[in-house]
């Protein structure tokens, strides 16, 4: 297996792009803890509540109980911008309104490195990747370049937001080029983030909810570094 290279760490602001609440917590709130300690800024972009994702619980309960998990989660690490585009959880639609939205909220930030996830068909043999996911991180890929030109969006600049290149994409990937090393202190915020996806978690499984967060955090930081493909 061909070793890793090291993230980049000549940045300051990263905007992680995603498809539901809980998502940044299952791949990369180790490194967003560890960047965030480092004294780098990271923001937040859902594009739902996550409101088809809890059996039993109807949306209009699930979608406010979500959000507010994620932004217990978000203390957890230490993100303060947070912002949900509140599309239709499980019937996201690639296209060119998610861009405009993603180029939006880009040029707004200004982040020098975005982070989704996997954009692919599959997260590997027989697991099948979910159809949110797919167009969200489809539509971001595009959107970074949407958000430096000028021309496919021009009412963006209308709204006062100007062009900006994004210099990293990185996905949380199974086919990662590059790691992010990540202290146990980080650790422990990734384990008690996602912990916070209380009711989330507990309709997927009768283990401890403390007990899921801590196998899923410690397979994604398998070695303490998390794992990313980029693209420059």
């Amino acid at each position: 297996m061909t070793a890793l290279l090291e993230f980049p760490q000549d940045w300051q602001r990263a905007l992680v792009i995603v498809a539901h609440p809980d998502d940044p917590e299952y791949g990369m709130a180790a490194a967003v803890a560890e960047w965030i300690a480092a004294g780098k800024q990271v923001s937040y972009l859902l594009a739902t509540r996550g409101e088809a994702g809890i059996a039993g619980m109807a949306p209009g309960e699930s979608g406010p109980l979500r959000a507010m998990e994620q932004e217990n989660a978000c203390a957890r690490v230490g993100v303060t911008d947070l912002v949900f585009l509140d599309y239709p959880d499980g019937r996201i639609q690639e296209g060119t309104a998610l861009r405009r939205d993603f180029a939006r909220e880009i040029r707004r930030v200004r982040p020098d490195v975005v982070l989704t996830l996997n954009h692919r068909d599959e997260w590997g043999p027989g697991r099948w990747n979910s159809a949110d996911h797919r167009a969200v991180g489809r539509a971001v890929l595009d959107a970074v370049g949407d958000a430096d030109n000028e021309w496919i969006f021009p009412e963006l600049l209308d709204e006062g937001l100007t062009r900006h290149k994004t210099r990293l994409v990185a996905i949380s990937s199974p086919q990662p080029t590059h790691a992010q090393a990540v202290s146990a202190g980080s650790l422990e915020k990734a384990v008690a983030s996602l912990a916070e996806h209380r009711e989330y978690l507990r309709a997927l499984s009768p283990d401890p909810v403390e007990e899921q967060a801590r196998r899923q955090v410690e397979m994604v930081a398998s070695g303490g570094a998390v794992g990313f493909e980029l693209y420059g």
